[in-house]
């Protein structure tokens, strides 16, 4: 019970990477890295008490050192795509590092996802972590100097929450979200296609084309294979005569959540597996959450010799909408000099 650490392994500079270990009263537990901070295990119990896995993931630090998929990584300074990696503060075009079709995807190449963070604190009696980091001005071409604090705390109702804060001595975009894949039959399973997912969501925002940046308009989900309002399978509509699937090769899309206010922490989705008993709820203070069902994994080398495929873990990141520093009508990301970016995100497991 509570808060342990252990060597995890060792970067080619020679830093040594260590893997915290938070566990409840239950025995149910998260585990998280120096390396990313990343999420890279929950352990939880199914419908006959054992404990399943439910994220994708690496076994050594080889992998994530790669991790092209962004498992278990935490996002910033910016989840989701910038279009043509530039954006205008005060009427200063800021220049961003490309890494996805001429657009910046999740900040862009090494990213925060591939950064060792400094444990800040430890509580045994919060069961948590505090992971910190300074990104200095112009890292990816995103300005000011943004110091930058990550909390994951693991509590005795198997929730796991992961508390994001922020403050930036110029004008800069904040948008952090997790990565993680889950897989509520546990990781390895095989698809996640039987698996149900909720979504208390009115309006999606469609993209463009292929390249995933959204056309700036809110769309009703009503009577179109978006809607997840009421709980279903992932699989039931994902192969549908639908435009904006057939861009995306499946589910690859934001949300905008109902009930949003700011500070507002209320449940944004769920999720269930039949076979594992296990589910999950999601709430966050962020206005949107994106759907993505994993349609991209390709022969994936993960845990214990598991190869994963398309389909094999599904992700709700939360998040202000993808572009939005470039969207007037959408929800803005900037964080300005003398105010703390704030945003919280809990999962939590349940059977049933």
């Amino acid at each position: 019970m509570g808060v342990s650490e252990r060597k995890f392994g060792t970067l080619p500079t020679g830093e040594e990477i260590k893997i915290y270990h938070l566990e409840n009263k239950s025995g149910a537990y998260a585990e998280v890295l120096s390396f990313g901070a990343i999420l890279a295990k929950i352990c939880v119990p199914d419908k006959t008490g054992e404990l399943r896995d439910v994220v994708l993931g690496y076994d050594d630090i080889e992998g994530y050192e790669v991790n092209g998929c962004f498992f278990g990584a935490i996002i910033g300074r910016s989840g989701n795509r910038i279009e043509n990696a530039r954006f205008f503060i005060d009427d200063k075009e800021v220049v961003l590092a490309e890494n996805e079709n001429h657009n910046n995807l999740h900040s862009g190449p090494n990213g925060f996802e591939k950064k060792l963070w400094e444990v800040k604190e430890i509580s045994q009696e919060k069961n948590s972590v505090d992971f910190f980091r300074i990104s200095p001005d112009g890292e990816n071409g995103f300005p000011g100097e943004f110091t930058v604090v990550v909390k994951y705390e693991f509590t005795e109702e198997n929730e796991l929450k992961i508390i994001y804060r922020g403050r930036s001595d110029a004008a800069t975009v904040a948008n952090m979200t997790n990565h993680s894949y889950f897989n509520l039959s546990g990781e390895g399973s095989g698809n996640v296609l039987d698996q149900e997912v909720c979504i208390h969501a009115k309006y999606f925002t469609p993209v463009k084309d292929s390249q995933s940046i959204p056309t700036g308009e809110y769309v009703s989900v009503e009577g179109t294979p978006m809607d997840f309002n009421v709980s279903k399978p992932i699989g039931k509509d994902i192969e549908a005569d639908f435009e904006q699937l057939k861009l995306t090769g499946g589910y690859d899309h934001n949300y905008v959540t109902d009930n949003y206010a700011k500070g507002n922490v209320r449940a944004i989705a769920s999720a269930y597996c039949r076979e594992s008993g296990i589910g999950m709820e999601v709430s966050s203070d962020c206005p949107c959450v994106q759907f993505y069902a994993g349609n991209f994994i390709v022969d994936e080398k993960g845990k214990k010799g598991h190869v994963y495929h398309q389909r094999d873990g599904f992700c709700l990141e939360t998040q202000v909408e993808p572009n939005a520093v470039n969207v007037e009508d959408f929800h803005s990301p900037i964080l300005r000099p003398g105010e703390e970016y704030s945003s919280e995100t809990i999962y939590r497991f349940f059977v049933k």
